[in-house]
C-alpha cells in the first residue's frame, strides 16, 4: 500500500516526533517556472525502447503487455545476451537486441534505460537525448552525478529526460515534488529511501544478527552478493542528494554527504533502543537552516512513535517539512520490479500526453553544516574501575552533557556493552571525545555512536 498523508500531527496527538511548522507570512513564495510542452500526441503511441531486461525491465515489459496501453508501444528490448533472457509473452513484433547502437538508431521514440551505473548507461542516456529522443530511468547514480547536465542536453536537443522511479521505487515523491508540493518551500527531508537496509533492520529489530539477516535477504533477492553499494549508505546518498535537489533547491555532489555504514550495528543496539523507546533505522536526512546545509546517511535511532519507526521490511518512507504546507509524509514499496515499474510506465504515460514539466529552480551548494541532535554511544568493554569517569571527563572537555547511562545485566564483565545517551550535540565534537578514549586498552571495539531523530 502506498501511503501519502498530509500532517502528521494526525498520527500522536500526544507528542510529535516531528512538529508541524507554522506558516510564516512574512516570506515570499518560492520562484516556479513552468516549461511549456508540446500539445499531447495521440496521434500514434510512443515507440518504447527498453534497455535492460531484468527484474524491473521484464516487470516493465510486464504491465505494458498485460495493460496494453494506447499510448505506448514496446517496439525493443536490448540485454547483452539476449537470447538466455527472451520471453514469449512480449508482443511478437517485439524487436530483441544485444545491439546497443542498433536499438539507439532506431525509430524509438523512448529509451527506458534500466542497467543502472554510470557506465555504459550514461553514454547510452546521452547518445539518446542528442538524437533528440526522450529517456525514462530508474537510474539514481547516474542522476545524482549527472541529473543537471542530462536535463540541460534534454532541453536542447528538444526531448525530456524523467527518473520518477529513481528514488523510492514506486511512491511518487519525485512528482509529488515537482507538482503537488511545487509551490511550498521544503525545509527538511527525513528518509528511509534503501529497502535493503530496511529488510536487514526490521528483522534485527526481533533479535537476529547481521550476518544472518543479510544472508536471508540475498537469499530472497532483496540484497546484492556484495552488498556495500546498500549498506554502506552509498545508494541512499545518491537517492538524497536527487531529493535535496527537487526539494530544498540545492546542488549537492553526492560525495559530499558523508554515508555511515549499518553493519556496525548489533542486536544489543537494538535492546537498548527498545529500552529508551526507539528502534534503529537507516535514515537519509537532509535540513537547510538559515543558508546552512547539512546532509547526512547512516543508522540512527528513531522514536517508536515517528511514522519512520512504522516502516517495515523493503519499504521506504519519505517525510518531507514545508515552511507553508507543513509535513507530508510518503510511504510504501520503495523496492523491487513491480513497485519500481508503475514509477517508470507512469513517466511513459505522461510523455505521452504531453505533460507540463514544472521546472524547480536549484543552486549549487556545498554540504558545511552539522545537526545538532542527541546521541546514542554504546561502549564494549573489558570492565574495570575508571571507564566510566574517562568517559564524562572526554565529554566534559568538549561541553557535552550526559543524558543517561544504561547497563543491562546478564553480560560477562570481560564483554559488557553499556550505553550513554548525550544531549544535542555537533557529531564533530563528540568525535573528538570519543576519539580520547577509545584508545584505552579496555575497549574491545570502537565505541558506536548513532545520531537520536526528535
Amino acid at each position: 500500500m502506498i501511503r501519502y498523508h498530509r500532517d502528521i500531527s494526525e498520527f500522536d496527538i500526544r507528542k510529535r516526533m516531528i512538529p508541524v511548522p507554522k506558516a510564516s507570512s512574512h516570506t515570499s513564495p518560492p520562484k516556479i517556472e513552468v516549461q511549456n510542452a508540446a500539445e499531447p500526441r495521440m496521434q500514434r503511441p510512443l515507440r518504447i525502447a527498453l534497455f535492460g531486461f531484468g527484474t524491473v525491465g521484464s516487470s516493465v515489459a510486464r504491465i505494458l503487455a498485460e495493460s496494453k496501453p494506447r499510448e505506448l508501444e514496446l517496439t525493443h528490448i536490448f540485454n547483452r545476451g539476449v537470447a538466455r533472457k527472451r520471453v514469449d509473452w512480449t508482443p511478437e513484433s517485439v524487436a530483441w537486441s544485444d545491439d546497443a547502437d542498433a536499438v539507439l538508431a532506431s525509430d524509438a521514440d523512448v529509451i527506458v534505460e534500466l542497467v543502472g551505473g554510470l557506465d555504459p548507461a550514461g553514454a547510452w542516456v546521452r547518445r539518446a537525448l542528442e538524437a533528440g529522443k526522450s529517456v525514462v530511468t530508474a537510474n539514481k547514480k547516474l542522476i545524482a552525478f549527472q541529473g543537471i547536465a542530462l536535463e540541460r542536453l534534454a532541453a536542447a536537443r528538444g526531448g525530456h529526460i524523467k527518473y520518477g522511479a529513481a528514488v523510492a521505487g514506486g511512491i511518487p515523491v519525485i512528482p509529488g515534488l515537482e507538482q503537488g508540493l511545487a509551490g511550498d518551500r521544503i525545509e527538511r527531508i527525513d528518509g528511509i529511501l534503501n529497502g535493503t537496509c530496511n529488510y536487514i533492520l526490521s528483522g534485527m529489530q526481533e533479535g537476529a544478527e547481521y550476518a544472518p539477516v543479510l544472508a536471508d535477504a540475498q537469499a530472497k533477492g532483496y540484497a546484492e552478493a556484495d552488498p556495500t553499494e546498500d549498506v554502506g549508505g552509498f545508494d541512499a546518498r545518491a537517492k538524497l542528494a536527487i531529493l535535496m535537489r527537487l526539494a530544498l533547491r540545492v546542488q549537492v555532489d553526492p560525495e559530499g554527504i558523508t554515508p555511515r555504514p549499518i553493519t556496525t550495528v548489533t542486536a544489543v543496539d537494538f535492546s537498548y533502543a527498545r529500552d529508551l523507546g526507539c528502534t534503529i533505522r537507516q535514515v537519509a536526512r537532509a535540513q537547510q537552516t538559515s543558508g546552512e546545509l547539512a546532509a547526512t546517511v547512516g543508522p540512527m535511532l528513531v522514536d517508536l512513535r515517528s511514522p519512520l519507526a512504522w516502516s517495515q521490511g523493503t519499504e521506504n518512507m519519505v517525510i518531507l517539512r514545508g515552511h507553508y504546507g507543513g509535513d507530508v509524509v510518503f510511504s510504501g514499496h520503495g523496492a523491487g520490479g513491480h513497485p519500481t515499474a508503475v514509477a517508470v510506465v507512469s513517466d511513459l504515460l505522461a510523455l505521452a500526453h504531453g505533460s507540463r514539466r514544472v521546472e524547480i529552480p536549484s543552486a549549487p551548494a556545498q554540504v558545511g553544516a552539522e545537526f545538532e541532535v542527541p546521541h546514542y554511544i554504546r561502549f564494549l568493554v573489558a570492565d574495570r574501575p575508571g571507564i566510566v569517569a574517562a568517559i564524562t571527563s572526554a565529554l566534559a572537555e568538549e561541553q557535552i552533557n550526559i543524558r543517561a547511562i544504561v547497563q543491562k545485566p546478564g553480560y560477562p564483565a570481560d564483554a559488557l556493552p553499556f550505553v550513554v545517551t548525550v544531549e544535542p550535540c555537533k557529531s564533530s565534537a563528540l568525535k573528538r571525545a570519543l576519539a580520547k578514549v577509545s584508545g584505552m586498552d579496555c575497549m574491545l571495539v570502537e565505541p558506536l555512536d548513532l545520531q537520536m531523530l526528535e
